[in-house]
């Protein structure tokens, strides 16, 4: 009587297709996270784009530019991962607490540490706005112009941030971390600075 040999998998077998998991693993695992940052920065280009459109909008009717946010009437929704600047002075409105409270000098609005509590301060980009176009109305009404900045650190490491700029002039730039683009025209978001693309 013959007996049946149980069938299995050996251990090489077994070695074998938990590395091949593994090096899929290392592949994927990078290029996810990098899909996922790229996809947060639409966050930065819609509200750069509302931004510019709020803006245009008032001067349609004040034939001038304004600083404020509360004038223009212009915020992005909560749970914003960027911090947006529209003014030259520090006039951060705080997204700490349920409750935001709403100032007509408000000229900035900070990242939304009541959805994101790990955020260090409301405001955490500010520095890195320095190496941006400047943030504001320029020259005298109705020949002003100005231009508004978002800042934000989509992929969790610290040394490098992305960086947006939107004006209401057509102007040359140079982008860093991947981007290559010199042409920023007026009204479309420009990336200064690509956090996706830095290695940090």
């Amino acid at each position: 009587m013959k007996t049946q040999k149980k069938k299995g998998f050996t251990l090489i077998e077994l070695m074998i297709v938990v590395a091949i998991i593994g090096i899929l693993a290392a592949i994927a695992i990078p290029n996810f996270i990098k899909f996922q940052a790229r996809s947060k920065q639409g966050e930065a280009k819609a509200n750069l784009k509302s931004l510019f459109t709020a803006q245009k909008s008032f001067y349609q009717e004040k034939d001038r530019y304004s600083e404020s946010i509360v004038e223009i009437g212009w915020a992005p929704e909560r749970g914003n991962r960027y911090a947006y600047r529209n003014g030259t002075s520090d006039s951060w409105r705080d997204l700490s607490s349920q409750t935001v409270v709403k100032t007509n000098t408000d000229n900035a609005i900070g990242i939304d540490k009541f959805k994101f509590p790990d955020v260090q301060t409301t405001n955490p980009a500010a520095d890195k706005l320095a190496s941006l176009p400047v943030a504001g109305v320029t020259g005298d009404c109705p020949q002003c112009e100005f231009a508004g900045n978002a800042v934000g650190n989509i992929d969790n490491e610290t040394t490098e941030f992305d960086q947006w700029w939107i004006g209401s002039t057509d102007q040359t730039a140079s982008g860093a971390c991947g981007n290559t683009d010199t042409a920023a025209p007026a009204g479309i978001p420009y990336n200064t600075n690509n956090d996706v693309e830095c290695d940090g």
